[in-house]
């Protein structure tokens, strides 16, 4: 469980700053002697002053040369680390708020206006003639105040003007990052008709608000549930504020382990739940138990080292994708020793040690000052590189202005998750009760019994490519399933015949962690079927109504 350290312990000897400056400049000093130097700062040779006339022979004797040396492996110095120290500290010195850095990745989503933009002479026809869809589609940025001091959500809609709004999709981005992740979602996911969409950035993320991050409870257990309530209590303050009855909710990474966590506590507001690659499903006994040291091995590294251009080039590897194209897959997801689950690597002591500290990355980029821009480039540049040059520039400068911004929500992390990211409160503990909860009288309408919930459907998506353990996700769908034969066996008649609980899970081809990003037409393509589905429920449910 969380360790605590005295709060004048900052780093380990070893991680001191003299160190680390010291360190920085042997790197330096490396790169510039480089022949093949990647980085910026590296100057050219200089031309001799005059050249003898070189004979055919000599030429052609140069041209295989240069043939065989370009199909020999390129010898990159400090590569993890490749954006240039003179353009590392021009980022820092002249960069742009998180705002402008937002707004710029939103340039990039296609056909969307924003309704600020349109001009009160321009007709709907015209604007209609611009959309491929035959239809306005307009988005709004705002931030949505909440009670309590510096307490605020950023929030992005997309509606479809002129249609009557059916349903509703809420969007929640994984940790530390921001709504502007999901822009190659909006306008595929805009095109289904009769929804309306909504992002946010979590409280203390993003460019929300950003409290300070206290805990005050206890007990282990009661500072996991007061670390989830201090972003679900917000989502469901913000659903209030939205006047929103019932919404359809896509959580990526901890966003669906805190999407989870939201429908445990405020039941009754769920069509369907929709986890992309949820952090914190499987369990492991190493991060629930207090009295155990903290985990030793983790597949988390690879959120930092995989190389995303490879992933989406390539067919699944590794044991997750063996695991997913094993037959017996309940077999293998019963059993968490199979060597079919994904493989493990070495947590350094050092990396616990800040873990348990509470020191969070983000903390470390705001201290590099000056090289923070460099530091955040060894996750973007392997993160975005199958994106076209110009947006992979765009979110680098959109994660540097987040992750540079006051630490707040990030500091829920050790309280969630052990090192390597497994949760102290595993969902594959928690998950078949999910959308089995009891209804309590709202004050708006005390007359009303209170009442169970029959359950919505449950989706879990990962990348074929993944290094979340998809086993957990195949292992969460069986114990749904069980719960909805429990449901039908030992229901009232009325529980019977409003059953509506299911569960599968879906892989996304040529994706990783991120497979919103990774493979945007498929899981697009995935996501607005489930949106159809939802839409013909929703439609026979008002018909029995009627």
């Amino acid at each position: 469980m969380l360790k605590t350290y005295s709060t004048s312990l900052l780093f380990p000897k070893r991680l001191t700053l003299a160190s680390a400056v010291k360190r920085f400049e042997n790197n330096y000093s490396t790169d510039t002697a480089g022949v093949a130097n990647m980085s910026t700062d590296a100057t050219l040779p200089t031309p001799p002053p005059s050249q003898q006339p070189m004979l055919a022979s000599q030429r052609a004797k140069q041209q295989q040369q240069a043939q065989d040396d370009s199909n020999k492996t390129p010898r990159v110095t400090n590569a993890y680390f490749p954006l240039g120290y003179k353009d590392a500290a021009y980022q820092w010195w002249t960069s742009v708020s998180s705002k402008q850095a937002e707004r710029h990745v939103l340039s990039y989503v296609p056909f969307l206006r924003e309704a600020a933009n349109i001009g009160s002479s321009e007709s709907l026809p015209d604007v209609i003639k611009s959309d491929p869809f035959g239809v306005e589609r307009v988005w709004r940025s705002s931030m949505v105040q909440l009670s309590g001091k510096n307490r605020a959500l950023n929030e992005l809609s997309i509606e479809r003007v002129g249609e009557q709004t059916d349903d509703t999709l809420v969007m929640l981005h994984g940790y530390g990052a921001g709504l502007g992740f999901f822009y190659k979602n909006f306008e595929p996911l805009s095109r289904v008709k009769g929804w309306k969409l909504y992002a946010l950035d979590m409280l203390g993320m993003g460019n929300s608000a950003r409290p300070s991050f206290k805990i005050h409870a206890k007990e282990p257990q009661e500072k996991i549930r007061e670390a989830e309530s201090w972003f679900i209590d917000a989502l469901e303050e913000w659903r209030q504020a939205r006047k929103i009855e019932k919404f359809t909710l896509l959580g990526h990474s901890m966003g669906g382990y805190l999407a989870v966590s939201y429908a445990l506590k405020y039941p009754g507001h769920l069509n369907k739940l929709i986890l992309a690659s949820p952090v914190g499903i499987p369990e492991d006994p190493w991060a629930v138990n207090a009295e155990m040291p903290e985990p030793e091995e983790s597949t988390f590294a690879n959120e930092f080292t995989q190389d995303q251009e490879s992933i989406v080039q390539q067919e699944p590897a590794g044991n997750n994708a063996n695991y997913i194209k094993a037959s017996n897959k309940k077999g293998a997801a019963a059993n968490p020793k199979t060597v079919t689950t994904p493989p493990r690597r070495p947590i350094p002591g050092w990396v616990s040690w800040l873990w348990d500290a509470n020191v969070s990355p983000f903390s470390i980029i705001r201290l590099a000052g000056p090289l923070g821009p460099r530091f955040v480039s060894g996750w973007t540049s392997r993160r975005f590189n199958h994106l076209p040059p110009d947006e992979k520039e765009a979110l680098h400068t959109y994660s540097y202005s987040l992750f540079r911004q006051r630490g707040s929500g990030e500091y829920a992390l050790p309280y969630l998750l052990a090192p390597g990211a497994y949760a102290r409160s595993p969902v594959i503990n928690r998950i078949q009760e999910v959308g089995r909860q009891i209804i309590k009288s709202s004050a708006a309408d005390p007359e009303t019994p209170p009442a169970r919930e029959t359950g919505f459907p449950i989706v879990m998506m990962y990348g074929d490519n993944d290094w979340m353990d998809v086993a957990g996700g195949f292992a969460a769908e069986e114990k749904i399933k069980a719960r909805v034969v429990k449901a039908l066996l030992h229901g009232t008649e009325e529980e019977k015949r409003r059953e509506n609980g299911s569960a599968k899970v879906i892989i996304v081809s040529k994706a990783g962690h991120h497979l919103y990003l990774d493979n945007p037409d498929e899981f697009n393509e995935y996501i607005r079927k489930e949106m159809e589905e939802t839409s013909k429920w929703t439609q026979k449910q008002k018909t029995l109504q009627q």
